[in-house]
């Protein structure tokens, strides 16, 4: 019975868009009849069933035809049949008992939403509605990724930087940006030719950036060439000159030694080689969608075709030079060669000194002007800069670093006029007294600067020496047991010396008392102390004192403090000089959320060791109790530093980066953004997102930073602020335009016109840009070619027979391929003696009222004859082209 009653509504369904019942026919009873067999049998339908009211329905794009989206279930009983009005006429239909299906399948890509109202009726009297359906049609991913060029021309130097890019590589994609269907993922397929087995470039997967690995800047090199130095000829004459040069006694006519012909061929492959038809490396890359994660990713490929320059900027450093090298100056110390063979040269200092004894000649060779000091300076870094006659850098800035070798030219110096050192008496045999200290200002770690110790003398004169010292690092050790009532002082000469110079130094060692006093606190215990959480670091908390009763003049009665225990963090410290006053300040911020309180174990020490079967008891110990109280803080951002670099054409909307901040007291914080000159950029308060809210664009500025501030909601005085940097990287957004869309020809004198184009992209989207007539094929009038990567000549090659204004249309592609065609308004003319075009005086006069009154009412007359004939004549001739080339041949004769 349920088949039969969706039979009749089958055969009673109809759709109202217009005003108008369709009465539904045969065929499409017959293709609707497999979705009446799905609700005959409740093939998971139920859930796409629901009152009649308001929705908004999620549909996929790609689905069969006939698709059951959702049934409308009714209240009133005399509903007989549905009408649709709004959007997708054609695609969306409606059957009587309320089933919402597709007639066709949905295209994201065309439209990825419909609006709809829907309106119940009882013999075509609306009983119910009307209510509005929002249908939202979810992309699929099938549409595969592509690049805008099937082949990619790149050049690279030899030993160009690992990781730096050359080139890039662009796909897109036509399924839903924001889904993974669009997100795109670039990979290296292969590499042509990889003889030994080992990939020389890589391509970065996010960006498709091209650069060399680090193998590759090692291995790729250019094809051999003839080197020439500045202004040198690079003709035939000139390279045979050089082969004679090479070999000299050729008595074989050029043309006919092989060698010459071997030589001039490779030269003139090397000078004119083409990208597309004779590339060094062909790279084989590829884009994914779905983050090239998934094995059902759609892809697309592309061949990238190199060729490898000559690379003649290579860095001569580092350059090493004697210091007071006794030569005659200016002194030649290394030659630098640039690419381009006219580049003009200079030198720069990198640091700010006030002495720079080098120069540069017009060839690149490098001069030092004066000997130079290791002592006082032991290193130079040259920066070599190498320019165009205009200016303009042809070669990056190289620095070379030139190192100052040392001589051995200067003496060893004691560290101090008379050194003290203190010793125990009845100390053992070997114990050590203290290291003397010397040094050489010559280089360290040379032999220049190797240092030898020896004792000379002692005082008073012992039977056998009561000393040592170690010849390599001026170490003292006692040779026999010390008696303090024998001698209390002995004075010693050490001579020190490098394999050229020598000097002696007078050290004191001072026998003392031993240390069997131990140091006591004058109290034990401190008390308590608070502090607040934002003490600052060095505040003072108190003051403590000991006092020991060993000889005041020696170490043992010297009181050194320690804590040692309670401070595991160092948050404390206790400062003193040595005389039993010591400082307990605060080293380190406070935090009462990780440590409230401490208790300080202080320990009073002297540096010399006590007499054996003495140890340090109690009364060298102390102890303080210190509570940290609480202090509202404002918010701690996660990351100090935060920089983010995004495409210029991420959709509004995107996230570009989630700042996280929280609260010592874990307060509630909010967001905000200051700083956004350009207003492209917003923040979600709550959750700290940053997301674009308007288009970006590189052309506009390239790099930004605004202020995020995360602040307490109830106190937002409690705030701090972080500084988002944000660089955008560059599309192919723009195409390259004519700087000047004017430009005229003197008939007596032609010239050939310089035009010239920019585009706001930067590389590889702009130069250099390819110039081509509108037509694409050879004009006989008129010709085209490029002269650098921004200009191109136009010639003209056949002169008319009176003054005359063409408009060219120009194509104008960018390094990319984009471009469109322009018009450059050219006029053939007579010209003045100043090389304008000449301008015919105007007849002036004056004719009186009646006259002007004749020649308006004529010069409108003709107007119309002349509106009517146009119109007639575009009407026979509208599906004719402007300006075919045999068109402009005539005009021109």
């Amino acid at each position: 019975m349920g088949l039969l009653r969706s039979l009749e509504s089958l055969r009673s369904v109809s759709l109202d868009l217009s005003g108008k019942t369709m009465i539904m026919t045969p065929m499409v009873h017959l293709l609707l009849f497999p979705l009446l067999l799905s609700i005959a049998a409740g093939k998971d339908l139920e859930e796409k069933k629901g009152p009649f009211e308001n929705t908004e329905l999620d549909v996929p794009e790609g689905t069969p035809e006939n698709y059951p989206i959702y049934q409308f279930l009714v209240t009133h009983p005399g509903v007989n049949s549905f009408r649709l009005s709004g959007e997708g006429r054609e695609d969306i239909m409606i059957s009587r008992d309320g089933w919402l299906y597709l007639e066709r399948p949905l295209d994201w890509s065309r439209d990825n939403h419909y609006m709809i109202m829907v309106e119940a009726l009882a013999d075509d009297e609306v009983v119910e509605g009307p209510i509005y359906v929002t249908i939202n049609v979810l992309d699929i991913n099938n549409n595969a990724p592509y690049f805008n060029q099937s082949v990619y021309t790149a050049l690279v130097r030899e030993n160009s930087a690992a990781g730096v890019p050359f080139t890039r590589v662009f796909a897109l994609d036509r399924d839903d940006p924001q889904s993974p269907n669009a997100h795109l993922s670039y990979s290296l397929v292969s590499q042509i030719p990889n003889k030994h087995n080992s990939l020389l470039f890589q391509i970065d997967p996010h960006t498709g950036e091209i650069s060399t690995t680090e193998e590759g800047r090692k291995m790729i090199k250019a094809r051999e060439g003839i080197l020439y130095s500045k202004g040198e000829d690079r003709s035939i004459d000139a390279l045979k000159t050089k082969f004679d040069d090479f070999c000299p006694g050729n008595k074989i006519p050029y043309e006919t030694n092989p060698f010459f012909t071997c030589v001039e061929r490779a030269e003139m492959r090397r000078r004119n080689v083409d990208p597309l038809e004779d590339p060094d490396y062909t790279l084989i890359v590829r884009v994914q969608d779905l983050g090239g994660e998934s094995q059902t990713a759609l892809s697309g490929n592309a061949r990238v075709q190199i060729v490898v320059q000559q690379n003649l900027w290579v860095n001569p450093g580092p350059i090493t030079v004697k210091e007071h090298l006794m030569e005659t100056y200016p002194l030649f110390i290394a030659k630098v060669q640039s690419n381009d063979p006219n580049a003009v040269y200079t030198l720069m200092q990198k640091e700010r000194e006030l002495k720079f004894p080098f120069q540069i000649t017009e060839n690149g060779e490098i001069y030092l002007t004066e000997e130079l000091d290791r002592e006082d300076k032991d290193m130079y870094i040259v920066v070599v800069l190498a320019a165009d006659n205009s200016g303009k850098e042809v070669d990056p800035p190289m620095e070379i670093q030139v190192v100052v070798e040392d001589v051995n030219d200067n003496e060893p110096v004691c560290e101090n006029e008379e050194t003290v050192f203190e010793v125990q008496e009845d100390e053992p045999v070997g114990k050590t007294v203290g290291q003397l200290l010397a040094h050489d200002d010559d280089e360290e770690g040379t032999l220049n600067a190797q240092l030898a110790y020896t004792i000379v003398s002692q005082d008073p004169d012992t039977t056998s020496n009561a000393f040592s010292i170690d010849a390599a690092s001026g170490s003292i050790q006692t040779l026999r047991i010390l008696q303090r009532k024998v001698h209390q002082v002995y004075n010693l000469m050490v001579r020190v010396n490098d394999p050229v110079f020598s000097t002696e130094c007078k050290v004191v060692i001072k026998v003392i008392d031993v240390n069997n006093e131990m140091p006591l606190f004058e109290k034990n215990d401190y008390g308590s102390h608070t502090l607040a959480e934002d003490t600052a670091v060095g505040h003072t908390v108190l003051t403590i004192r000991a006092t020991d009763a060993d000889d005041p003049d020696s170490g043992s009665s010297v009181i050194n403090f320690h804590i040692s225990a309670g401070d595991d963090d160092e948050v404390f410290t206790v400062k003193t000089d040595g005389k039993g006053i010591g400082y307990l300040v605060v080293n380190k911020p406070l935090d009462f959320e990780s440590s409230p309180t401490y208790k300080l174990q202080i320990d009073a020490r002297n540096p010399e060791p006590l007499m054996k079967g003495l140890e340090y008891g109690i009364e060298s110990t102390a102890f303080v109790s210190v509570s940290v109280t609480d202090v509202d803080e404002a918010p701690e951002f996660s990351l100090d530093i935060l920089d983010v670099t995004v495409p210029e054409n991420t959709t509004k909307g995107s996230v570009l980066l989630t700042v996280e901040a929280k609260d010592p007291e874990g307060k509630e914080i909010s967001f905000k953004l200051d700083g956004d000159k350009q207003g492209w950029l917003e923040i979600d308060a709550a959750t700290g997102q940053i997301k674009t809210k308007d288009k970006l664009d590189r052309e506009t500025v390239e790099a930004f930073e605004v202020t995020v501030t995360a602040f307490e909601k109830g106190n937002p005085e409690k705030s701090s602020e972080r500084v988002v940097s944000v660089r955008l990287m560059d599309v192919n957004d723009n195409f390259p335009k004519l700087t000047e869309t004017q430009a005229f020809i003197c008939v007596k004198k032609p010239e050939p016109i310089i035009i010239k184009a920019k585009d706001g992209d930067s590389a590889p989207f702009s130069q250099p840009f390819t110039f081509v007539l509108g037509s694409g094929k050879k004009s006989p009038n008129w010709d085209l070619t490029s002269v650098d990567g921004a200009s191109a000549k136009l010639t003209l090659k056949r002169m008319p027979t009176e003054d005359k204004t063409f408009i060219l249309p120009i194509n104008i592609k960018d390094n990319a391929g984009m471009g469109v065609t322009q018009g450059l308004e050219v006029r053939v003319c007579n010209c003045t003696e100043l090389g304008y075009c000449y301008m015919e005086p105007e007849q002036r006069g004056f004719y009186g009222m009646g006259a002007t009154i004749g020649i308006l009412a004529g010069t409108m007359g003709f107007c119309v004859i002349a509106f009517i004939i146009v119109i007639k004549r575009v009407t026979k001739k509208s599906n004719k082209q402007a300006l075919p080339e045999e068109g402009e041949r005539n005009a021109m004769m």
